[in-house]
């Protein structure tokens, strides 16, 4: 309700696209700016009361717009500013919403349970628009926002009833920027979550040309208007749940880039159709198949980034991933805005799908799916590690001494440095090197750096079932009775 009557609002103040398509920006680019702070909040609090606490920000935000509506001082500025500040609402709730899915079922479940969450978001993006609609003809904008504040206080209800059982972790909270470098780190040194974040970025960059340039699109439709705009959105919310019923058959006959690819020809032919429509009925039809391709696209994304994430650093993982989602449509509604501004609308819209198909399928190439997923299973240790002086302040360096059958080098630096290397920095570790011996060619010394003694146990606390079977692959290149020697 609140995106339908902030893009609406905006095209009855102003005629250049680009102000319309500034509306997108402004609603998606705080979670661009403060994903990952919200994030590591997320990691790191009680999830319930911070939860609340980004609800009631936007009940706020959306009250006070009613009453800038209200009292006649709307401006297309003031409009920009405070859906910006709905949006910031938005960044800090996202990556509780996005983690939180995950913990409530069973790893089997994820799919079908991040598809349940979609089709209840995307019924509200049926529902939303015509309630909108009708309240915009009925009685203006302006009761829109209120209604929006009211629904807002109505989930804040709902969220006090999750029975959340929060135990703050023994080791205590990390330290704010120590725990966004650990959620860079995480995603950085993953191939697999790079990929995903390509992909994502690509994807929302040119296909958000859709939504930013809707309402310019139905107002322009010969006999167009708000109900036009209102009937378009609800057609593509309809195409996305009627699709969540065949997605998993899809999925199970389709691997990951295939389905990306179906779904971006899908797109391509929707985004083209609706450029070039004239009829009400034919954008209406290509919306469908353009909420069905966009819902494949997310659900899809979605799963392979929860999938790739422990649940100690998921939110923060989740808010990087929304910021690329954010990000890139920020970026895009201003480019696909401003070149509808310098052409048209019909050729920004068409420039955006045929761009963004092609820019899918060189990632497809550059970044393949190479398959298969990590066990992200906790492997609790039952040992900690042991000191004659306990360390106050200041790095640790943990050396690692490693003694190998010279004929085997060449193996062991590889894994080593392409597995180990990541694996060490993904939980949290400062630096990572591997050193060899000149004198003794079959000594190596790896050597890794943790922030404080803090940090150190926190990493060790991190290690998955993965983890240890990469130290079971490590270890068996080392000769001796004894394990590798450890000194910290």
């Amino acid at each position: 309700m609140n995106d339908v009557a902030a893009a609406w609002m905006m095209t009855s103040m102003v005629t250049a696209p680009i102000w319309v398509a500034l509306v997108q920006t402004a609603s998606t680019l705080p979670v661009f700016v403060l994903g990952l702070p919200s994030g590591a909040i997320a990691d790191n609090l009680d999830r319930k009361r911070y939860y609340l606490a980004t609800q009631l920000w936007v009940a706020c935000t959306s009250a006070v717009l009613s009453l800038v509506v209200f009292m006649g001082w709307m401006t297309p500025l003031a409009l920009l500013l405070l859906t910006f500040a709905n949006g910031v609402g938005l960044a800090m709730r996202w990556p509780i919403f996005s983690s939180v899915v995950p913990s409530l079922v069973s790893r089997g479940q994820v799919p079908a349970a991040l598809a349940l969450n979609a089709v209840s978001m995307n019924i509200s993006r049926i529902a939303g628009p015509v309630v909108a609609g009708a309240v915009i003809a009925l009685a203006g904008g302006a009761w829109v926002f209120l209604l929006n504040a009211v629904m807002s206080l109505v989930a804040v209800l709902v969220v006090i009833r999750w029975k959340n059982d929060y135990a703050p972790h023994p080791l205590g909270r990390e330290r704010m920027l120590s725990a966004m470098r650990v959620g860079l780190q995480y995603v950085s040194q993953s191939s697999q979550l790079k990929g995903m974040l390509l992909r994502t970025s690509i994807y929302f960059f040119h296909s958000t040309a859709l939504l930013a340039l809707l309402p310019v699109h139905a107002r322009d439709l010969p006999r167009g208007g708000a109900w036009a705009f209102t009937l378009l959105l609800a057609s593509m919310g309809t195409g996305a749940v009627l699709m969540m019923l065949w997605l998993p058959r899809l999925r199970a006959h389709l691997e990951r880039d295939r389905l990306l690819s179906f779904a971006g020809v899908c797109l391509l032919g929707a985004m083209l159709t609706v450029a070039c429509s004239s009829l009400v009925w034919v954008s209406a039809a290509a919306m469908l198949v353009a909420g069905a391709a966009w819902i494949s696209t997310t659900n899809t994304l979605s799963i392979s980034m929860q999938h790739g994430l422990p649940d100690w650093v998921r939110a923060r993982g989740m808010s990087v991933y929304q910021m690329a989602i954010m990000g890139a449509s920020a970026s895009g509604a201003a480019v696909w805005g401003q070149v509808a501004t310098w052409g048209t609308v019909p050729m920004s819209m068409a420039s955006a799908a045929l761009s963004g198909f092609v820019a899918l399928q060189v990632a497809s190439r550059l970044m393949p799916d190479k398959g298969g997923l990590d066990d992200l299973t906790p492997r609790r240790l039952s040992w900690t590690p042991k000191t004659a002086t306990l360390p106050t302040q200041g790095h640790v360096v943990i050396m690692i001494e490693y003694i190998i059958d010279p004929s085997r080098e060449v193996e062991f630096q590889t894994i080593m440095r392409d597995e180990s290397r990541r694996n060490r920095l993904r939980n949290g570790a400062l630096s990572w090197e591997l050193l060899h011996d000149l004198n003794a060619p079959g000594r190596f010394l790896e050597v890794i750096v943790d922030e404080s003694w803090t940090e150190h146990l926190r990493r060790i606390d991190r290690t998955t079932m993965a983890d240890d079977a990469l130290r079971g692959r490590r270890t068996a290149f080392h000769l001796g009775p004894n394990p590798p020697r450890v000194s910290r």
